[in-house]
């Protein structure tokens, strides 16, 4: 889960809107006339892609819509797996719940890096879905650790995150129960054999500090890739995944569409982070799986090439860095 950072830019919007996102406008203009907000009317089915493709980051128990609903939706538009990520423990279970139960769904499971200083310190505003809670200290998070640990085993769970760090929405005494949570996460990934997935938000000196430091697993994903062009020359030569959300469109996102173009197409992910960061030019209304082809499109305006090809490509580079 990103939270929203600085919008980045918008994507190509390269011509010519389909027609349904022209219905899209007439039915938001109508639910407006009858005192909706359209910001609460869902973007139209972009056109199906040719080449199906996998959401490598989502959070569909944050959506309004059941599994099913939107694991139909976006198979009805080329979107045919989705990678389910935990951020907490109820959310860790349920993902490999989740998976186990659908098969085109794999899980990760982590506790965000907001989560662990919750856990040490508490959540006396109730910010997290869990409510209110009191400080557990270290030895709370280190029992969430180990459970996370538990989860990180089983065949459906393919990867472990998103863990990192963010220093946007946590202050300096929540650090150090971030790192250790990320450095536990590491070695969680390379015992299990997992994927690590990275949250990485204001922080990017330090995630590539800690995992040099630690020595990362195989297989490593920048989830909702926020760095630049030169750090994304560093993560090339680290051969890290970089996995782009809907931000990559955003007209002030400027930074992320030069990261995209000097990231090599072999290491190369798409997400929707749904239900946030919804590409333009629906920003600001629920995002979900479907909406991946709107994404993918404008990044290949970005790296000029066939929309085919880069769906060839991340669909490859998806399945390889979560091993499925």
């Amino acid at each position: 889960m990103a939270a929203t950072a600085a919008a980045p830019n918008g994507g190509p919007e390269d011509g010519g809107r389909n027609e349904n996102e022209g219905k899209a406008e007439a039915a938001g203009e109508a639910a407006g006339k009858a005192g909706k907000p359209d910001k609460q009317v869902p973007p139209p089915l972009p056109e199906p892609l040719n080449v199906p493709v996998a959401d490598s980051h989502t959070h569909l128990d944050m959506q309004d819509a059941s599994v099913e609903e939107s694991l139909a939706k976006a198979a009805s538009v080329g979107v045919t797996t989705v990678i389910q990520v935990g951020c907490d423990l109820a959310g860790s279970r349920w993902a490999a719940e989740t998976a186990a139960a659908h098969d085109a769904v794999w899980a990760t499971v982590a506790l965000h890096p907001n989560e662990a200083p919750r856990i040490v310190l508490g959540d006396p505003d109730g910010w997290s879905r869990q409510g209110a809670r009191a400080p557990g200290g270290d030895a709370a998070l280190d029992a969430a650790l180990e459970e996370i640990d538990r989860l990180a085993a089983l065949p459906q769970v393919r990867g472990v995150g998103e863990t990192g760090l963010d220093y946007f929405r946590t202050g300096p005494e929540g650090k150090a129960a971030q790192e250790h949570s990320f450095r536990r996460h590491i070695d969680i990934a390379k015992r299990h054999g997992k994927a690590l997935v990275i949250h990485d938000r204001d922080a990017h000196e330090d995630v590539l500090r800690v995992l040099e430091e630690e020595g990362a697993p195989e297989r490593v994903v920048f989830h909702c890739y926020s760095g630049d062009a030169a750090m994304a020359k560093v993560c090339a030569d680290a051969g890290y995944y970089m996995s782009f959300a809907g931000n990559v469109t955003f007209k002030n996102a400027g930074h992320l569409r030069e990261a995209l173009a000097v990231a090599p197409l072999d290491l190369i992910l798409v997400e929707t982070d749904a239900p946030f960061l919804t590409p333009a030019p629906y920003r600001g209304r629920p995002n979900a799986p479907y909406l991946i082809p709107v994404t993918l499109r404008a990044m290949a305006g970005v790296k000029d090439i066939g929309e085919d090809a880069l769906a060839t490509a991340v669909a490859a580079n998806t399945a390889r860095a979560f091993g499925y």
